[in-house]
């Protein structure tokens, strides 16, 4: 298997071979490489920052916390007295059940839902614009990963006919003054089976090296 460091940029290599293009193309993976991470960050901080409001259950529940343990104290205390201790230490007991047990609950529900909320958010905040940078880029970068083998297969293949189409696709789809700056009458050089300039115009216009010579 060639290497990317051989001419045409082997056939592994998904980026052209002429610095100028090269250069573009690394720009581009590498901004949208950046986009990814800042939205990985961002889904990360919009996760903390909705995580804290779990932090308004833990102060219900240690409220309620409090408030059991303070009846639950009276409640100890009154089982000394003389006369009906027994009774109010149970209506005491009730009573912190019923009022810091239930804030003790209702504080750790709302802490369990404000932490599932703040993951919701987090994972959306990451994915969603993932997705559809993703969406928008990969087939535009695929097609042009494709388009670059298969121009490297026509230029090292001995079949002319691949050479031709490299001709018949740049005198159909690139501008005049890219095909002019390799030919006088691009037409005429398509019609008389001069193919070789107009193979070099569509290597150059997919940023390869080469002369564009047809076999």
């Amino acid at each position: 298997m060639a290497s990317t460091t051989e001419p045409f940029g082997g056939r592994l290599s998904v980026y052209p071979d002429l610095p100028g293009p090269r250069r573009r193309a690394l720009a581009r993976d590498a901004l949208v490489a950046l986009l990814l991470i800042a939205f990985v960050w961002l889904g990360i901080r919009v996760y903390h920052d909705a995580d804290r409001l779990s932090g308004l259950g833990q102060g219900v529940s240690a409220v309620g916390s409090s408030v059991r343990s303070a009846f639950a104290s009276a409640a100890t205390a009154a089982r000394g007295l003389p006369l009906g201790g027994d009774a109010i230490a149970g209506v005491l007991r009730g009573a912190a059940d019923a009022t810091g047990g239930q804030a003790v609950a209702i504080g750790q529900a709302g802490e369990r839902d404000a932490h599932r909320l703040a993951v919701l958010l987090g994972l959306l905040t990451w994915a969603l614009p993932s997705l559809m940078l993703l969406v928008w880029f990969a087939p535009s970068r695929l097609r042009e990963a494709r388009r670059l083998a298969q121009a490297r297969d026509a230029v090292r293949s001995a079949d002319p006919a691949r050479g031709r189409l490299l001709a018949l696709r740049a005198a159909l789809i690139l501008p005049d003054e890219v095909l002019f700056r390799h030919s006088p009458d691009p037409a005429g050089d398509l019609l008389s089976g001069r193919f070789e300039p107009l193979a070099a115009a569509q290597l150059e216009a997919l940023g390869l090296k080469g002369d564009g010579s047809v076999p």
